[in-house]
C-alpha cells in the first residue's frame, strides 16, 4: 500500500510538472460553469473564450439495501489488509482485474455477473477462454445473478443476496458495476449543455457540446473510456481550437487491454462485428501452451485470433489472451492501424522462441465464415423458434 501511494504521488508530480513546464496555470478548487465563458472556482471567477470539461468519471453503485457495507474499486485500492473472502459484483474489465489481484493474494474470490458471460462487447471466444482460465486459477463465477441486498452479521461477515439466493461468509463485497460521468453540480444544465440519461455530456464529432464555446473529452462523454483515447481526443481538440485544423477523434483500431489473469490484448473488430460489417471473413485461431509453461510444468495457455476480410485479405482484428498479451497487442496495433494484409503477417519472420511469433505463423484458417451461410443459419434458427 505504501509503495502504491508513493507511485501515485510520483505520477501526480510528473503530470503537474509537465503542465507547469508547458505554461499551464493550475487552479485548485471546486469549479462550476456559470455561463458559456465563465468558470467559478470557490467563488472566484475566471473567463475564457473556450471551456473544456474533462472531469472523468467515478464508480457507479446500485441503490440496494446494505449498499453501505460495499466497497467500490477506489476503496479496494486502499484496503489495509488482504480480504479473506471477497464477492465481486460485475463482469467488466474492472471486476476481472480485481478478481485476478485478490486471487493472486490468495483471497477466496467469487465473481457475480448479470449476464451469461464476462466482458460484454469482447470477442465471444475470448470471453469463454478468459473465464475458463480464471476458473482454473480458483476464481468462482456466478452467472445470471443480479444483486438484491447485502447484509452484515454480528461477526462482521457479509451476506450477498441475488435473484438466485444468498451466499454468506464474505469479509468484503465489492461492486464493479460500471462508472458514471462526473457531471453532477458543475452547472452544466443551467448553461444549456445537453447530457444523456446517464449524465454523459453529448458532443458532436469534434467534441463540441450543445454550447458552442464549451467542449468535452474523455470519460465524461462516455465514448471510448480509455486514458490514451482521452489523450487522443485532447490532441484533436487542440488542433481544432488552436491550430485552425478541424480534427475529428479517430476511433478506428483502438487497442485495449484487460489486466486480468491471464491478461487480454485486442485491437480492431471482434469476429461478430467483422461478420456484421464485412460478411465474409476468414478466422485464424490458436490455443496452445507457451514454452515457459511447458518447461515449467505450469498449466497456462494462450489463445490467439486473427480475423481477416475474405475479399480483401485485410486484417480486421487481432485478439490475444495470455501472458504478455497487452505488450504483444501494442505492436500489432500498428499493423492493424496501417491496414496491413494477412500476407504481410505471413511474410514477417517470427522471433523464436516467443508467444507472439504464433501471430505470423498461422497459415490455415480455422474457419471461413460467409454471409450467405450466416444468414441461412439465422433463418433456420428463427423458423425453429416459431414452431
Amino acid at each position: 500500500m505504501t509503495n502504491k501511494n508513493l507511485e501515485l504521488q510520483r505520477l501526480v508530480g510528473v503530470q503537474t510538472n509537465m503542465l507547469k513546464n508547458s505554461g499551464v496555470t493550475i487552479i485548485e478548487g471546486r469549479g462550476k460553469v456559470v455561463d458559456p465563458h465563465t468558470v467559478s472556482v470557490d467563488g472566484k471567477l475566471y473567463t475564457a473564450k473556450n471551456i473544456l470539461i474533462a472531469v472523468g468519471g467515478r464508480p457507479s453503485m446500485p441503490d440496494i439495501p446494505g449498499i453501505e457495507h460495499v466497497i467500490d474499486s477506489d476503496a479496494a485500492l486502499d484496503l489495509p489488509s488482504r480480504p479473506e473472502k471477497i464477492a465481486i459484483v460485475g463482469g467488466g474489465y474492472i471486476a476481472l482485474e480485481f478478481a485476478g489481484i485478490f486471487n493472486g493474494l490468495k483471497s477466496g474470490v467469487h465473481v457475480f455477473i448479470r449476464q451469461k458471460k464476462v466482458l460484454r462487447g469482447f470477442d465471444e471466444e475470448v470471453r469463454d477462454f478468459v473465464a475458463d482460465q480464471m476458473s482454473l486459477r480458483g476464481i468462482t463465477f456466478h452467472t445470471e445473478e443480479t444483486p438484491q441486498a447485502v447484509m452484515k452479521s454480528d461477526d462482521g461477515l457479509l451476506t450477498l443476496t441475488t435473484n438466485k439466493g444468498s451466499i454468506n461468509g464474505f469479509s468484503h463485497v465489492m461492486f464493479a458495476t460500471g462508472r458514471k460521468p462526473n457531471t453532477k453540480n458543475l452547472g452544466l444544465e443551467e448553461v444549456g449543455v445537453k447530457m444523456d440519461k446517464h449524465g454523459a455530456i453529448v458532443v458532436d464529432e469534434f467534441s463540441r457540446t450543445s454550447v458552442d464555446s464549451i467542449w468535452a473529452v474523455g470519460d465524461v462523454t462516455n465514448r471510448v473510456n480509455l486514458t490514451p483515447v482521452a489523450l487522443m481526443e485532447g490532441g484533436a481538440l487542440a488542433r481544432t481550437i488552436f491550430g485552425n485544423e478541424p480534427t475529428k477523434p479517430d476511433y478506428s483500431a483502438v487497442p485495449s487491454a484487460v489486466f486480468s489473469q491471464p491478461p487480454i490484448g485486442q485491437v480492431g473488430l471482434t469476429e461478430e462485428k467483422a461478420i456484421e460489417k464485412y460478411g465474409d471473413v476468414d478466422v485464424y485461431t490458436s490455443n496452445f501452451r507457451p514454452l515457459r509453461a511447458t518447461l515449467s510444468g505450469l498449466p497456462d495457455r494462450v489463445y490467439m485470433k486473427v480475423i481477416v476480410c475474405a475479399n480483401t485479405n485485410k486484417v480486421l482484428g487481432v485478439h490475444v489472451c495470455g501472458e504478455d498479451a497487452p505488450e504483444i497487442i501494442q505492436g500489432i496495433a500498428i499493423a492493424v492501424k496501417a491496414g496491413l494484409m494477412k500476407q504481410n503477417f505471413d511474410a514477417t519472420i517470427g522471433v523464436h522462441p516467443t508467444t507472439a511469433e504464433e501471430l505470423v505463423t498461422m497459415r490455415s484458417p480455422t474457419r471461413k465464415v460467409r454471409r450467405d451461410a450466416v444468414d441461412e443459419a439465422k433463418m433456420k434458427d428463427e423458423a425453429t423458434s416459431q414452431k
